[in-house]
């Protein structure tokens, strides 16, 4: 594979995301694709960055799906394994008075059972940015552990380790999450917690408190607070950007949106408070639709709402 400036790591899932019911009152989902790094990766390619990803896809219908989808977005997949003897994950996506919810059926996927020995070590050293996730160590042990390899692949030549924390209660226990969690942001150049995981981790409420806490362990740290904005904080100085007012309807994907836009941005050039005011408007935008993948603007669209 040709070098791409961000090389994502994790697990594609496809979707299927809960629309308004019928009028004979029928339920009705919406195919897509997700995934939090895919997402992440595609948002890269979106924003004009040359993005890759590592994984693993069952040899199935929804494998074949996304080596499309990524073939169409510009997503270097010259990294995915497919493997016969174990299944693409798929998830549920469903909306409530109290926002959206997760149901996953992903045990004994493919990508859950990377190890170290998959992670293609020339790919990595060839990266600028190495984007990791909570949800990519937390589908297994080796894929923990295979994480952790290619972090270490990454430092060893000096490429930027980016970790989104992405908790997931229902993959892990917390003693374990926040363990593993905390032990790849001490090995992170930047960290991307949103508010909601960093409370649940750290015990902490207040933002600066959070920030201060991450700052031990990452020299910068995107604290993502959702509708309220994001926290830009490095070890000498901070700035809090607001939210962006938008008529949103599913927030399935924004935080990935988010991710994918300021690693692109960053690499672009940017200053960390100019690639997180982008990366905010592209994550609110991301709310205006359905699914993870479909929604997610391109460039000229956030700049036209920037412009606004």
């Amino acid at each position: 594979m040709s070098p791409v400036d961000i090389l994502c790591l994790g697990e594609p899932m496809l979707e299927f995301n809960q629309q308004p019911a019928n009028a004979e009152g029928r339920g009705l989902y919406l195919e897509g694709h997700g995934g939090d790094t895919s997402n992440a990766a595609i948002a890269a390619a979106r924003a004009g960055a040359r993005a890759g990803y590592i994984t693993a896809l069952g040899r199935d219908a929804p494998g074949d799906s996304f080596m499309k989808l990524w073939a169409a977005e510009g997503v270097d997949a010259s990294t995915v394994q497919r493997r016969a003897d174990a299944p693409t994950g798929i998830y549920f996506v469903t909306h409530g008075p109290d926002g959206h919810a997760f149901t996953f059926y992903r045990a004994g996927s493919a990508a859950s059972r990377m190890t170290p020995d998959d992670m293609p070590a020339e790919a990595i050293r060839q990266a600028r940015i190495l984007h990791i996730s909570g949800i990519s160590q937390a589908i297994s042990t080796s894929a923990a552990d295979a994480c952790f390899r290619a972090i270490e692949i990454a430092r060893e030549a000096g490429v930027t380790v980016s970790y989104d924390t992405n908790l997931r209660r229902s993959l892990w226990p917390l003693p374990r999450a926040r363990a593993t969690i905390h032990a790849a942001l001490r090995m992170a150049d930047i960290a991307l917690p949103s508010y909601d995981d960093a409370t649940a981790l750290t015990g902490l409420e207040d933002p600066d408190a959070i920030a201060d806490f991450y700052l031990e362990m990452a020299p910068q740290v995107i604290l993502k607070l959702g509708k309220d904005g994001v926290m830009v904080a490095d070890r000498t100085s901070r700035t809090t950007l607001p939210g962006r007012i938008v008529k949103a309807i599913d927030a399935t994907g924004a935080g990935d949106t988010f991710a994918g836009n300021f690693l692109a941005r960053t690499i672009a050039g940017d200053t960390p408070i100019d690639a997180a005011r982008y990366a905010n408007a592209a994550a609110a935008l991301a709310t205006t639709g359905y699914g993870a993948v479909a929604p997610m603007p391109r460039e000229e669209a956030v700049r036209k709402f920037l412009e606004s």
